[in-house]
């Protein structure tokens, strides 16, 4: 898919613009609208300021980002009367920008809601706002904005500041029809990839969590294991708490750590907890430990070594993964726990494969404590009592391998739709990009009229943006 360029281009004085179209006016934002900062009344914790039944809802970065289609559809909580009173209320289809938290993020109101000061709004836009959120929903226009080796910063005179290209109105929107409908045939195409790796997980699942509790053999004997959520499993296999088949499980140390990961292998580290994650070990997951301070050898990674996430998220916290071989300058922080097996009786990439089943997920969970979802604890407790479906050890070998053998198919499939759905969303990027900067002409653009014509079109292997 090509477009036309327009005739004639002048400098813009913005490097995320580039070159504009002659026609086009160039103009800080301010000039559009004052930038005014939200509201919240004090102090937030007080119920007098809430009222489930209250007209407008609170507008939380979560409430945001929760937000698919950029428009804000509920919120999780409401004000009361003096509650709305004290912060600042927009109607529905109010365009507003969070500059805390998720920085950036634009989103539209489609309901009455109220907004505190991590958010900024536009309250005398006299332009389309919709213009105004695909320049936010890109994020180009944020370039430099936050200060050297630090997060984006935004305040009022930072998003008033930047500088944007304006269409005349007829442009702007042909423009915008033109990437309502052009966005809408690419976002299906995202989710049609989003669909097939979760389908592609949960067959992957379904194989591991039936070899490492039924075992490969569909005519072997089966009895009771004498747990619930275990069900039958092979006669010949022994149910036993996992603390009946290891050697040592103990916690790492978190002393104070730069941000940066470890550049060599000269350098120390200590791995962060998101160095697991369901079923994968990745060891670039880490922070330098500082020159002043000494290594623990007994700490660091070895081949073989089962690590378990102790704190995370609701989804993550448990998940478990081996290493493959030994870093001898990684070390375990205190928010995971290293495991080291009898190797007699249990093989790590199955006891990896076996917290990694739906059924013992749900038992680490119902486990997990901590005050919100975004941080749960499990004890080691959660782990040496968890019942165990134990094969011999040299079933457990064979089970490793049929199962590596039968996921590799579908990990390939996911590394694929994976990829599909980035390429997706840099190509989604690159025409709003285009769009709006005027590096393509689409005054003369118009919906085709063979569909199924177009969904081939829009497909990465064909897509091509030029200016």
């Amino acid at each position: 898919m090509s477009f036309p360029m327009y005739p004639e281009y002048k400098y813009s004085d913005a490097e995320w613009l580039g070159k504009v179209p002659n026609n086009w006016t160039v103009a800080a934002i301010k000039w559009l609208s004052p930038v005014l900062r939200g509201a919240s009344p004090r102090p937030i914790d007080d119920p007098i300021y809430f009222d489930d039944d209250g007209e407008y809802g609170w507008v939380r970065i979560s409430d945001v980002t929760a937000s698919k289609d950029g428009y804000l559809k509920g919120t999780t909580q409401k004000l009361s009367a003096i509650g709305s009173s004290l912060s600042v209320k927009l109607e529905p289809g109010k365009l507003f920008l969070s500059i805390a938290g998720s920085v950036g993020k634009p989103c539209i109101t489609k309901i009455q809601a109220c907004i505190h000061d991590g958010f900024v709004y536009f309250p005398l836009l006299n332009i389309d706002q919709r213009f105004l959120y695909r320049i936010f929903e890109l994020g180009s226009c944020f370039g430099g904005l936050g200060k050297m080796g630090t997060q984006l910063n935004l305040n009022t005179d930072t998003v008033g500041g930047i500088l944007i290209a304006i269409p005349p109105m007829t442009d702007l929107t042909n423009i915008l029809r033109f990437l309502d409908y052009e966005t809408a045939k690419i976002d299906t195409l995202i989710h049609e990839q989003k669909r097939l790796i979760e389908l592609l997980k949960e067959k992957r699942q379904a194989v591991i969590s039936h070899a490492v509790t039924k075992g490969l053999d569909p005519d072997v004997p089966m009895k009771d294991s004498g747990v619930e959520w275990l069900g039958e499993v092979p006669a010949h296999w022994v149910t036993t708490p996992i603390k009946r088949v290891i050697n040592l499980l103990e916690q790492g140390w978190s002393p104070q750590c730069e941000n940066q990961p470890v550049e060599s292998t000269e350098e120390f580290g200590v791995l962060k907890v998101g160095c697991v994650n369901r079923g994968v070990f990745r060891p670039t997951e880490n922070k330098r430990l500082p020159q002043e301070l000494s290594a623990i050898p007994e700490l660091t990674v070895k081949a073989g070594d089962l690590l378990i996430s102790r704190a995370n998220t609701r989804e993550l916290v448990g998940s478990a993964a081996v290493s493959e071989m030994d870093h001898p300058n990684l070390m375990i922080s205190d928010k995971l726990f290293r495991i080291r097996l009898n190797q007699q009786m249990a093989r790590p990439h199955f006891v990896s494969f076996f917290l990694g089943t739906l059924e013992a997920r749900l038992e680490i969970e119902i486990a997990a404590t901590g005050a919100s979802s975004s941080m749960l604890n499990i004890g080691q407790g959660t782990i040496l009592n968890m019942p165990f479906p134990c094969p011999p050890a040299s079933e457990q070998e064979k089970i490793v391998q049929e199962v590596a053998k039968q996921t590799h198919g579908l990990s390939e499939l996911m590394r694929e739709a994976t990829a599909l759905m980035e390429l997706l969303h840099e190509r989604r990027s690159a025409l709003i990009s285009a769009a709006v900067t005027g590096k393509i002409d689409v005054r003369n653009w118009q919906p085709p009229a063979d569909e199924s014509a177009f969904d081939e079109e829009i497909r990465p292997a064909e897509m091509e943006v030029t200016a």
